[in-house]
């Protein structure tokens, strides 16, 4: 099955080689869309070198920053112009481990899933090395989205794997918000429309390299997003 990897990029020149050099050496079929909202610290110039070596690079550069949410779409979009069957989105920070692809993929060829979702809280493990702040706030958002949206799965991570033969296009569609929101409202749309979804465990490293793009207003605008849904859905 045709399958593209889609990462968006905003400054991650100490990340984003270190990542693409693992996927080619774990998968040698596979082609990999990096789509790179105006980074300013010599990311785009790094992706054009390893493009000279790596013909299964592919890189949409955009001016300015969109949101990754808006990147998601932007990489899946074209996953479907270009009729890939499988499209696996991740983070370009290092904390995505590329090793779990292999897996995703034969779930959805196998068992015939829709879409495959990593959970960090399946395992007690998953997290464990990262500062106590961070993971206190990442298990208050799960438990929030859980309560508020009463949904089962853990929809706040960028670590995903789709059956686009089996999701219809305008379903992406239905998510409003652009940035980090996007990742907990698409896959809440997909849960509510009876896709298929299954979920794996996935030990996240803490990014060791470049700071967290994700801002104050980003989570005051989540906030928001998720008191809409809520609000729209019930």
């Amino acid at each position: 099955m045709k399958t593209l990897i889609i990462i968006p990029t905003l400054n991650e020149s100490k990340n984003i080689e270190n990542l693409i050099d693992k996927i080619n050496k774990l998968y040698r079929n596979i082609d990999i869309l990096v789509i790179d909202d105006n980074s300013i610290d010599g990311t785009l110039e790094i992706l054009k070198e390893i493009k000279k070596r790596k013909k299964n690079l592919k890189i949409i550069c955009r001016k300015n920053d969109k949101g990754i949410g808006s990147a998601h779409l932007c990489g899946i979009n074209f996953a479907y112009k270009k009729k890939y069957s499988i499209c696996i989105t991740m983070d370009a920070d290092g904390t995505h481990n590329p090793i779990s692809i292999k897996k995703m993929i034969k779930i959805i060829k196998y068992k015939n899933f829709d879409i495959i979702n990593t959970n960090r809280f399946l395992d007690n493990a998953s997290i464990q090395d990262w500062p106590l702040l961070r993971k206190a706030i990442t298990y208050f958002r799960y438990f929030l989205v859980k309560i508020v949206l009463n949904t089962r799965y853990d929809s706040s991570g960028g670590f995903r794997c789709y059956n686009l033969n089996k999701i219809n296009k305008s379903h992406f569609l239905l998510t409003k918000n652009k940035n980090y929101f996007f990742l907990i409202e698409s896959l809440f749309f997909f849960e509510k429309l009876n896709y298929s979804i299954f979920e794996i465990s996935n030990k996240l490293k803490f990014r060791s390299a470049n700071q967290s793009k994700m801002k104050i207003y980003h989570i005051l605008e989540s906030l928001l997003s998720l008191l809409r849904l809520r609000f729209i859905t019930f």
